[in-house]
């Protein structure tokens, strides 16, 4: 954890937990200011932000529609390019915490955020500053006696918790509220979150420690969708994911064909 105490200044509460995450994303992207995420991740003031649980009930509609009238497709392709944009950036602070530093924020619907005033993203997704944060009980901050910090046994366990909130808690009900909108499958929908996480590691991989590709295989075991990406040469050589599903950009009137996508001839 030498890694993670050179980048995190326990005495900086309000911020210690997540700096390997905002760290990331800035080394990813060269801010933290993006057009899905809150500036910082954290809502400290949460005027206009609504909890993402609206997003299985009076704000899915809303959500839904705003992908028609931008992209233009179909109910179900544009419920899944939705889907796709939602469940990458709702995911990414997810995935980083866990493979930068083996810190897990708890991602439950209650302690996600979303607006829709950004005119740059179809939904922005926020924290709240409450966000239980799943460490190792090797980690600097298991002893720092934070109120959000769950200590947990060891890998597996912390595995199974980020299953439990990013997957089991917060995107499969989602999944189903949508299901409820539109005819459209887990899969087609989970192969997006699959590609998601995939490709957000690839992309920080050079801030990120050990294996990049380890990552990405036992970060998927975990979540049990190994079987809808499978990683391939590029040009030059380097891993870029293919995907087994569509996300259905090949069906909008301007019809785009993703890279890795699983049409491609």
């Amino acid at each position: 954890m030498d890694q993670v105490t050179a980048v995190l200044p326990l005495q900086d509460p309000a911020t210690a937990p997540l700096a390997p995450v905002t760290a990331t994303l800035r080394a990813m992207f060269g801010t933290d200011d993006l057009p899905g995420l809150a500036p910082g991740l954290l809502v400290v003031d949460e005027a206009g932000w609504v909890p993402a649980t609206t997003l299985t009930g009076a704000r899915l509609p809303e959500l839904l529609n705003s992908a028609v009238r931008l992209w233009g497709g179909t109910p179900h392709a544009s419920a899944a390019l939705a889907w796709k944009a939602y469940s990458y950036w709702a995911a990414l602070p997810v995935v980083l915490g866990w493979a930068a530093a083996r810190r897990v924020p708890l991602l439950d619907h209650t302690s996600a955020l979303i607006h829709f005033a950004d005119q740059r993203a179809l939904v922005t997704v926020g924290l709240r500053e409450s966000i239980p944060v799943a460490v190792l009980p090797s980690d600097p901050l298991a002893l720092s006696g934070l109120p959000q910090v769950q200590v947990v046994a060891d890998e597996q366990e912390l595995l199974a918790t980020l299953r439990a909130s990013l997957l089991d808690a917060h995107l499969s009900p989602l999944i189903a509220a949508i299901q409820g909108e539109v005819r459209i499958g887990a899969r087609t929908l989970l192969g997006s979150v699959a590609s998601g996480v995939a490709h957000a590691l690839l992309r920080a991989a050079d801030g990120l420690p050990g294996s990049t590709v380890e990552a990405i295989d036992t970060l998927l075991d975990a979540l049990n969708l190994a079987d809808l990406v499978e990683l391939v040469p590029g040009p030059n050589g380097e891993p870029t994911v293919q995907r087994r599903t569509c996300c259905l950009a090949f069906t909008l009137p301007q019809p785009k064909v993703c890279q890795g996508c699983c049409i491609r001839s």
